[in-house]
Parts: structure tokens; sequence; C-alpha cells
């Protein structure tokens, strides 16, 4: 299981893009399209075209993971609409909605604590 910590970035691409793609495929798409370092430690979530399924890469440390939720009946029902980027940035909370196959957009969450300087 992977644990969504509101410490860490969650990058979303917001095109579908080829599930033929592996790590290397996909961490490809991180650094040329997205203008991201893929080894930064951040989670990139990437949607297939029939949205039926989610694939997750993240760099640990040492190594990549890469997951995939793929839903055995009907479709993933919201996805971030496309931006001047191609990327949304989410919390994880949002991300936590979403992946229940939920409008991250329609929760109420309180702020993130941030400590003052």
């Amino acid at each position: 299981m992977i644990q969504l910590v509101p410490q860490m970035r969650f990058l979303l691409a917001c095109k579908p893009v080829d599930f033929r793609k592996g790590i290397d495929g996909l961490s490809r798409v991180c650094k040329d399209v997205f203008d991201q370092d893929p080894f930064s430690g951040c989670m990139f979530f990437f949607i297939n075209k029939c949205k039926t399924s989610i694939k997750v890469l993240v760099y640990d440390g040492q190594g990549y993971w890469l997951c995939q939720k793929r839903l055995s009946v009907g479709r993933i029902r919201w996805w971030p609409s496309d931006n001047e980027s191609g990327i949304c940035n989410y919390t994880a909370a949002q991300l936590q909605v979403l992946l229940s196959n939920g409008n991250p957009n329609n929760v109420n969450t309180s702020p993130q604590w941030r400590r003052l300087v």
C-alpha cells in the first residue's frame, strides 16, 4: 500500500498517456513533457485513454515504484481537465478522494498546517 502523506507532492497528468509505457517511458514523460524531475520523490499519476486505469510512478531514493489500479467495472468518473502545463498539483486528501473514484474538488478540508517562522 502506498502511503499518501501531506508532505509529499502529488502531480497528475491531465492528458491520458499510452499505458504500454513502463517506468522508463513514464519517467521520460515526466522529464520531457511536464518539465519535472522524476527523481524528485514526487508521485506522478497517469490515466489511460479509456479512463479505466491509473498508474503511479514514484522514486524512493533507491529505485522506482510503478503501481497500477485498474477498475473492474466502470470508468474513473473524474480527472482534472487540461491546463497550460499539462500537470496538476493535488493534496493528499484530494488524491485519496480521486483514488476512491470521487471528485476531489468537492472536498472541504482544513488548510494544511504550516509553521510560522
